[in-house]
């Protein structure tokens, strides 16, 4: 079982989830590439220019591993690399679990709403060039929610204000202006998609989309609020993927 975090996280974070699925799976942990203790010294600018370079490290990961039917789980952007790593090699992930995923940020009306304008997005990354303390003191909160709990919005920050600020702003970009509707098309691999409440990154519009395109996954709406229940909600999230798995991947959306 191999967790990816999303962006401005470490493998740090799921700390309250991983754990409990020691005891049946083996847990693979990993930081991308600017996070973490990743060695960056193996950054290459054109490599991550897209998401595709942070797909290929999780297949070079699985197959340096010799991992077969593994169970893939995605946070946010990690959700999107999930999909693309299991559309290069479906052999090596069984199932996917996608935590609050989105194919696209952008709206483009009148047909698709991912949640923001790309006028919002580039403001937000101009704020993060300019002022990379004060964009990660802003955004934290907005992201994690949960405000009578203040310290999960700290730990959110600190975790930003750790990555390697040249690397994030690419990868901040990539994740953002990136439109990947097409790429997910014609993907079989069963997968899980978790829904929160109140989420101001992937609005309910951008998480269906991806359950429509995607014929064999299962859509879960939980009660957890914000865009990162694993932290915030972990005993509701752990158990949304134990339903799932321990009904073999299928069942009604929800």
């Amino acid at each position: 079982m191999l967790f990816a975090h999303g962006f401005g996280c470490d493998q740090s974070m799921w700390r309250f989830v991983a754990p409990e699925f020691e005891q049946d799976h083996q847990v693979i942990l990993f930081d991308h590439m600017g996070s973490g203790d990743s060695d960056t010294s193996a950054y290459q600018r054109s490599k991550y220019s897209s998401l595709h370079g942070y797909a290929d490290d999780i297949v070079e990961i699985a197959r340096s591993l010799d991992l077969e039917d593994s169970i893939l789980v995605g946070h946010s952007v990690s959700a999107m690399i999930a999909l693309l790593a299991a559309k290069k090699a479906p052999e090596l992930f069984a199932r996917l679990i996608l935590v609050v995923p989105s194919a696209c940020y952008i709206n483009h009306p009148p047909h698709y709403t991912g949640g923001f304008s790309r006028e919002d997005l580039e403001g937000l990354l101009d704020l993060m060039q300019k002022n990379y303390l004060g964009w990660a003191s802003f955004l934290a909160p907005v992201i994690m929610k949960n405000e009578d709990r203040p310290e999960l919005a700290q730990e959110l920050e600190q975790s930003f204000c750790r990555a390697n600020p040249e690397i994030a702003q690419q990868f901040a970009e990539v994740t953002f202006l990136s439109d990947h509707r097409d790429d997910i098309q014609g993907i079989a691999t069963p997968s899980l998609i978790l829904q929160c409440e109140d989420d101001a990154v992937a609005p309910p519009s951008a998480i269906e989309y991806v359950h429509s395109q995607l014929e064999t996954s299962v859509l879960r709406t939980m009660e957890a609020t914000g865009h990162c229940p694993h932290v915030s909600h972990p005993s509701e999230t752990i158990a949304a993927i134990r339903s799932y798995l321990s009904a073999g991947g299928a069942g009604p959306a929800g």
